[in-house]
């Protein structure tokens, strides 16, 4: 796995499905590539001081490394948006809830955001 850190890969990958999680909204994108899965993670300063962002961030990464990789599908791009909820909530739930949101993402996959942010029918 690899991680996303261009802007542009950040914003591609918010055109396509996304699943929502108290904890986190999880973004999913199919690359035209053969590259290796890819993974972005980011959080707003709404959700506290750069500290508790961090904190955030850190239980991201720490699912990501948990989770199976062949949940994740390959030539994939995924973001995870993190929310305020992730400080407090428990870590074995959240590991739940990213194993459900990434089986919403492959459910939703047709029904993927176009680039004029409308869905398709």
């Amino acid at each position: 796995m690899d991680r996303l850190r261009q802007r542009a890969d950040f914003l591609a990958v918010a055109n396509g499905a996304r699943a929502n999680s108290a904890a986190f909204v999880l973004q999913g994108r199919r690359r035209d590539d053969d590259g290796p899965i890819r993974i972005g993670f980011t959080v707003t300063k709404k959700n506290g001081t750069a500290t508790e962002r961090n904190r955030i961030r850190r239980r991201l990464r720490e699912l990501v490394k948990r989770i199976d990789v062949i949940s994740m599908r390959p030539d994939h791009d995924y973001v995870l948006v993190g929310r305020r909820d992730a400080l407090t909530r428990d870590f074995a739930t959240m590991l739940d809830d990213l194993r459900s949101a990434l089986r919403r993402l492959d459910r939703a996959a047709p029904n993927a955001r176009n680039p004029n942010g409308m869905t398709r029918p």
